[in-house]
């Protein structure tokens, strides 16, 4: 059961990226909340802290430094504590193999960064709200990739 507003987590290192995401969730029409980590381990140090309450949903950057989303995905399927949370790979890479190991691995949706802001804005979007209305399933690796 996903409560408001919707606490999201958003692991990149990019501060730019980081700045837009927060620019398109504060244009929907989403009561959320936004705390954002610039690397893999501070990621896990978050998440492995029991006095916070986890959030909604993750969206993971691939490209990280310290610990990259693929280690952080494979921690976090192997935790007892984080194995059900939605996990949404957010990248600006695209390579056909790395989507089906991350589908694999237990990854919820994959976005791949677009570059106009309406994209963006509209992925996003798309993103919460079918993981707020099948919080509990994964789709078919046919309908793992968003695209706005």
């Amino acid at each position: 059961m996903i409560s408001y507003p919707i606490n999201l987590l958003l692991a990149d290192d990019d501060n730019d990226d980081c700045l837009l995401f927060r620019e398109a969730l504060e244009e929907l029409p989403l009561p959320t909340n936004l705390t954002t980590v610039n690397d893999g381990e501070h990621l896990m140090q978050l998440l492995a802290d029991g006095t916070k309450t986890l959030p909604a949903m993750l969206f993971l950057d691939l490209n990280m430094p310290r610990k990259n989303g693929l280690e952080c995905l494979t921690e976090i399927r192997l935790n007892k504590k984080l194995k059900d949370l939605p996990v949404i790979i957010y990248s600006t890479s695209f390579d056909s193999e790395m989507v089906k190991l991350l589908y694999n691995h237990g990854a919820r949706f994959y976005i791949r960064k677009p570059a106009e802001f309406s994209k963006l804005k509209k992925v996003i979007g798309d993103a919460i709200m079918l993981t707020m209305e099948n919080v509990f399933f994964r789709p078919a690796i046919e309908n793992f990739i968003l695209q706005p």
